[in-house]
């Protein structure tokens, strides 16, 4: 039983005309007739009774042509959904990201990305750059908004500069109290101070370059900048941040400009042998943020 035959079935139990049928399916009547003859055949049963005029379809064919009709109409919607998912258009993308890609990357591609592929369920997972690579390998996210380094043969990463990191100091600090007329702060100006510090377990890069250009007294560690800035606004030090995650506390923290601190950069990492859809238009979309 072929595909065609049930599709020519179908013209005929609509037209209830072996000519009319063979016009609307663009060919000549003999073939059509044989091909339902096979169909009736291979069946065992008459779809048809056949007159001179016109051809009714016999109980065993109506019950016959609400099922075909069905199974086509399972067939095109079979179809267009492996039509969608190839042109990356439903299915599901899952994404991670360090807390402070929110910050600034983030919320901005989302809302484009969810705006064109409407159909597509996006799960996001906030993890460390660690954990990503990891999730990476396991193919449990698709696709990872991360920080270096990354030094893995088998991801790929497309780097985005952010810009010099600024110092988070609580209100009433003393280094507020620079003059303005002898420019930025020095690094030398902050060795004096207790700091919160963004742990090395979320962002080694980071964390490393802070100590080897400052080496600060450590009163405490966070695992997300937000902790760090709140812990900044209680008094419990300063903070070397990206300025994107400047936005936080602003009532209680102020960010001063310190020169030698890091430039940071934010990483977009996928599987380098990965061939979704669904990756390929996401990444499409962020590299036009990235350009």
């Amino acid at each position: 039983m072929e595909l065609r035959q049930l599709q020519y079935f179908l013209a005929v139990a609509k037209e209830r005309n072996f000519s009319r049928a063979a016009q609307t399916l663009k060919m000549s009547q003999p073939p059509l007739s044989i091909q339902i003859q096979h169909l009736e055949q291979e069946l065992g049963v008459s779809l048809f009774t056949r007159s001179n005029r016109q051809v009714e379809l016999t109980s065993a064919g109506e019950l016959f042509a609400a099922e075909v009709e069905k199974i086509l109409g399972d067939l095109d919607l079979a179809v267009d959904k492996t039509q969608r998912i190839h042109r990356g258009e439903t299915g599901v993308l899952s994404i991670g990201f360090v807390g402070s890609a929110t910050y600034s990357l983030l919320p901005a591609l989302l809302r484009e990305y969810r705006s064109r592929y409407a159909n597509v369920e996006v799960h996001l997972h906030e993890m460390s750059t660690p954990d990503q690579l990891h999730a990476l390998h396991q193919e449990r996210i698709d696709v990872g908004f991360l920080r270096p380094p990354v030094k893995e043969p088998d991801v790929e990463v497309r780097w985005t500069d952010e810009g010099q990191c600024v110092l988070a100091v609580p209100n009433g600090h003393p280094l507020l109290e620079h003059p303005i007329g002898n420019g930025p702060l020095a690094l030398a100006d902050l060795t004096p101070y207790p700091f919160v510090m963004l742990s090395r377990k979320t962002w080694a890069g980071l964390y490393d370059e802070v100590n080897a250009i400052i080496h600060p007294f450590i009163a405490q560690e966070a695992l997300e900048f937000q902790t760090v800035i709140g812990l900044v606004a209680a008094g419990l030090g300063v903070a070397v941040v990206p300025q994107a995650a400047a936005k936080q506390h602003t009532q209680d923290v102020q960010y001063c400009e310190v020169e030698g601190l890091p430039v940071v950069s934010m990483g977009i990492a996928w599987r380098s042998k990965e061939r979704s859809p669904l990756v390929r238009q996401f990444l499409a979309i962020a590299a036009q943020h990235l350009s």
